[in-house]
């Protein structure tokens, strides 16, 4: 609730964030409805700019009737939700961040639905995860909000990932990223059930889908608002948006099929049962949300135009009731101090509006006549009757329904009817700006069931969208007596029932047990446990592991790929060496030879160095002095440092084993060997001029310079050349300090290995 922080003097509207919060959605939501003559009528507005024109990657955006729907929601359902939060989290002293990440994840939300190009639409995907994560941990001194923020975060960005990998699939399957141009040619591709699993699984993960489903009603743990505007009318639906977008080219197969109304099914149903479960009045609807966006998912599998005209009615009918629902739970716990609905009776008295707008949304949930929510059900009935697995889509339907017929009773009825219950405070109502928002929207499920053809345009101009072809849709509230009607009245005989039983139901449920948080919670112990496990083992402190770690991994990398490629390369031709380069060579060898079985770290040390300077010589010899140079001048140094560093700090015990140096041989070999074997292969390979040829023609009339590598450090790869001069610097003042200090605090035992 509002009050878990310091409360503050609060600024009219919340100030300039909570203003804003509210004119900017309610500017967009006028805007944007003036596009639905023209949307309504066929039209498609779109717009596009080069984004990373070199990858072939485009901004486009695309308004039709799917994405005008969407964005009526985002904007229309923002506005009221903004309204509502400056007065419910009043006060709060970190309601603008508040405010500004619930903006951020309406433009978000808004790009995600308005985007042509399929790499943007993830990033504003990835946009509404983090900042749904922030919200949801919004109270971050509470556990459970950052436990259950970060589960949402890990889920759906899970999802994320999956999603991207088939983004890529599909830019390499046709060419392009943007979605008007795919040309329904991914159902036939060999990509195409990968393709689809992997979008289905961002898909799934968005909208919780069983087994995906458990973090979103751990996602109550955010304030109100936030439930209400993330939870039930939008960032969950951007699933159902994306396999909506995406149905005119993943949809219409036998795998679409029985994985969406498979999938969905399971969700409708199960979900509803768990709502029956819950004695926390937003866990109802956290359960019936899930319930809603099966029923979606299972809709958008059939595929047919009955089908996706109910799915985009039942759409538009879920935002309404739920979100007012959710904004009713925030103005009892605002006015009683619980959503505990064991607790809640009798508060229609003291909360007459809210009262009202409760069971009127209730009612919607519910699909009683004469609201919008009965000419859903009505639909869906329908679609299910009439399509591909029939028995199976209406037996969900039926059951889902029935169950919400009982969730809606239980949170619409039940708290405001009956003799006044013992609640923490005085039941009180809400402020005029908190009861707005449900007041409106449960309207609007009304008038639109009693006025369908309101509503009409916009829910054919988005099943067309989702068909790909003009797609006929009328919303009838009266359709005589059928089969649909008839299943009606027995969903809400059985509805009934189920309210009338449920207190008995919910003490029976709630015996099982929550395997999907225990797994998750068993999951997370079993990873911090690895994580802490392979730290332990590979974090040991000890330099000669950490070596060892990775030289031993490189080598292994180097001889698989060898091995798996077949690449082995030509032995060199040596004829053309003279007594110069096999000097230099021996020089090397000797050098290596020597650092390899002395038991002196400074001899160790030295030998390197004459490694180093056996490489210089090797520049000098093929021209390259200035190289040489430089190579000479890191030798030194690093001969230098080292030594003084070695001689002013205490003794070191070596390990003795001999084991220990044969391994140390062995690796050696191994990594020289492989990296030798790869500089051949190298070598065998065309190599190409054209870079050379460019600083060769360009060096004098661009730079002015006749030094070729001078004119590459100091003009062409100027910042590359100054970001390493301040790496060697800072190392300077850093190896400068380090000595400095240990010379300070010279201990007894000094002289490094007796050397």
């Amino acid at each position: 609730m509002a009050g878990t922080a310091q409360q503050i003097d609060a600024p009219p509207l919340g100030g300039p964030a909570g203003w804003i919060s509210i004119a900017l959605p309610a500017a967009l939501v006028v805007w944007f409805a003036s596009a639905l003559p023209r949307v309504a009528a066929g039209e498609v507005v779109s717009w596009r700019m080069d984004w990373v024109p070199s990858l072939g990657v485009s901004l486009g955006l695309r308004l039709d009737g799917l994405s005008l729907t969407f964005v009526l929601l985002i904007t229309g359902t923002g506005a009221l939700i903004a309204l509502y939060s400056q007065a419910y989290l009043r006060g709060h002293p970190h309601f603008a961040r508040f405010a500004i990440t619930l903006m951020a994840f309406m433009v978000g939300m808004l790009g995600l639905v308005l985007s042509d190009d399929l790499l943007a639409l993830f990033v504003f995907w990835e946009i509404t995860t983090v900042s749904s994560y922030l919200l949801i941990g919004f109270e971050a001194e509470k556990a459970e909000a950052r436990r259950n923020a970060l589960q949402a975060l890990l889920v759906t960005g899970t999802g994320g990932l999956a999603l991207l990998a088939g983004i890529a699939l599909i830019g390499a399957a046709t060419g392009t990223y943007a979605i008007s141009e795919l040309g329904g040619a991914l159902r036939d591709h060999a990509f195409y059930p990968a393709i689809f699993a992997l979008v289905a699984a961002g898909a799934f993960a968005k909208s919780a889908q069983v087994p995906l489903h458990f973090w979103l009603p751990n996602a109550m743990a955010a304030p109100t608002p936030v439930s209400a505007y993330l939870h039930s009318a939008t960032m969950v639906k951007g699933g159902v948006y994306l396999l909506a977008r995406l149905s005119p080219e993943l949809g219409g197969t036998d795998l679409w099929l029985w994985t969406l109304t498979g999938f969905g099914g399971v969700t409708a149903v199960f979900a509803s049962v768990m709502a029956i479960r819950q004695t926390d009045m937003k866990q109802v609807l956290a359960w019936t949300t899930l319930m809603a966006l099966g029923t979606l998912v299972l809709l958008l599998g059939q595929g047919t135009d009955a089908a996706l005209g109910a799915a985009m009615a039942f759409l538009l009918i879920h935002a309404f009731y739920k979100a007012a629902l959710f904004m009713v739970a925030g103005l009892v716990d605002h006015g009683t101090g619980t959503r505990d609905l064991t607790a809640l009776s009798g508060l229609g008295r003291s909360m007459p509006v809210t009262a009202v707008a409760a069971m009127l949304a209730a009612a919607s949930m519910a699909g009683l006549p004469p609201f919008l929510g009965f000419i859903g059900k009505e639909a869906i009935y329908a679609a299910g009757l009439g399509g591909p697995l029939s028995l199976w889509v209406a037996g969900c339907a039926f059951a889902g329904a029935a169950l919400m017929v009982a969730a809606g009773g239980i949170v619409g009825w039940t708290p405001f009817t009956g003799q006044p219950g013992r609640t923490p405070q005085a039941p009180h109502e809400g402020p005029a700006a908190m009861l707005a928002g449900p007041v409106v929207l449960a309207g609007l499920g009304l008038a639109l069931g009693i006025l369908p053809h309101l509503a009409e345009p916009l829910v054919a101009a988005a099943t067309s969208a989702v068909a790909g072809r003009e797609v006929e849709t009328h919303l009838y509230l009266w359709h005589g007596i059928n089969a649909p009607f008839l299943l009606s009245l027995a969903t809400f005989a059985t509805g009934w029932l189920l309210w009338y039983l449920h207190r008995g139901l919910r003490a029976r449920l709630a015996r099982a047990p929550m395997l999907a948080d225990r797994a998750w919670d068993g999951l997370m112990d079993a990873v911090a446990a690895g994580a802490h496990g392979l730290t332990a083992a590979i974090q040991t402190g000890q330099l000669r592991r950490y070596t060892a770690v990775t030289f031993a991994t490189l080598a292994l990398v180097l001889a698989w790929t060898l091995w798996r490629g077949s690449l082995w390369p030509v032995w060199p031709e040596l004829e053309g060496l003279r007594a110069k380069h096999w000097a230099v060579l021996v020089f090397i060898l000797a050098g290596a030879l020597i650092a390899s079985v002395t038991s002196s770290r400074m001899t160790a040390i030295a030998a390197l160095g004459a490694v180093g300077i056996g490489v210089a010589l090797i520049f000098i010899i093929f021209g390259a002095p200035d190289v040489a140079i430089t190579q000479l001048l890191v030798e030194v140094l690093q001969i230098v440092l080292v030594s003084v560093a070695m001689l002013k700090l205490p003794h070191l015990e070596r390990p003795s084993a001999r084991r220990i140096r044969g391994w140390d041989f062995v690796l050696a070999t191994a990594i020289g060997a492989m990296v030798a074997l790869v500089l051949l292969l190298v070598m065998e390979a065309p190599l190409n001029l054209d870079l050379t040829r460019f600083y060769e023609a360009t060096s004098t009339p661009i730079a002015h310079g006749r030094n070729i590598v001078n004119v590459i450090l100091v003009d062409f790869r100027a910042l590359d050349t100054f970001g390493e001069i301040t790496v060697v610097a800072v190392a300077a003042f850093a190896a400068f300090a380090l000595l400095r200090g240990s010379g300070r605090r010279r201990g007894s035992g000094t002289g490094g290995d007796g050397a």
